[in-house]
């Protein structure tokens, strides 16, 4: 067998990307060869119509993967319609990138037409994960970048974390995979961590619980499983450019 690719890789995020030479310069400093990012605007009003995710990529040299979640009925228009999703960004080749649609949401993403034009949350779509596969030196690595429900006291979160593991297990045993991402886990973070392990992912930050937010708490994680282990696993604090702090490791893949 050979040497360990090794790989930094930094999840967070980022409040729509309101500062991108900000976000890019925390991504930047870390160093980092995967990104996985949650709360990536697409040409909204409040980020300048920015297509974030591309943006941020041709800055630091990467390639990228976005996945629309939901429109943002507020933030653009019929003709020029606005979005919100989750976006990875590789060093490594992506070869496969797609999206999965969580059955489980709440009823906060249905039409809801007698909201009147002015309300701040007006959204169509739901929560997803995004997949992508990437060639790392002609092994597949497999990322899941998840933004679970905020709303309720965690039943629709806990199931669409079900929904991820049971597509996880279409990879076979010995396939590198990373979950990542936005768990929400504001209530009883155990559970999410116990289903997890239960399906054989290990912890990055090994059982100690870490404030990811600004003010709620352990919010944010990353995940492995298979032949893949992780060392240095922080949160980089004094990041004024999001309410959540991004959290980075070294990956050894091998």
């Amino acid at each position: 067998m050979g040497p360990a690719a090794t790989i930094r890789l930094l999840d967070w995020n980022i409040d729509r990307g309101y500062d991108l030479d900000k976000v890019a310069d925390v991504i930047r400093k870390q160093q980092t060869d995967i990104a996985v990012l949650q709360e990536v605007d697409l040409n909204a009003r409040r980020t300048q119509r920015a297509d974030v995710a591309k943006e941020l990529a041709q800055r630091l040299g990467l390639q990228y993967a976005f996945g629309k979640a939901w429109q943002e009925v507020n933030q653009g228009g019929a003709d020029n319609p606005a979005y919100q999703g989750q976006a990875t960004l590789s060093r490594f080749p992506i070869r496969n990138q797609r999206v999965v649609n969580f059955s489980h949401q709440t009823s906060f993403w249905k039409p809801q037409p007698y909201l009147p034009s002015w309300f701040p949350q007006r959204r169509l779509g739901g929560r997803i994960a995004l997949v992508t596969e990437l060639d790392v030196s002609g092994q597949r690595l497999v990322v899941y970048n998840l933004h679970l429900e905020s709303r309720g006291p965690g039943y629709n979160r806990f199931e669409q974390l079900k929904e991820t593991l049971e597509d996880a297990k279409t990879y076979a045993e010995g396939t590198a995979v990373i979950i990542a991402g936005d768990l929400n886990t504001k209530y009883f973070p155990s559970h999410f961590v116990a289903l997890l392990e239960a399906a054989g992912f290990h912890d990055c930050f090994d059982g100690h619980r870490q404030r990811t937010h600004k003010i709620i708490g352990a919010l944010d994680w990353i995940f492995i499983r298979g032949p893949i282990h992780s060392e240095d696993t922080i949160v980089v604090r004094h990041t004024p450019v999001s309410d959540h702090y991004p959290v980075a490791t070294k990956i050894l893949l091998h």
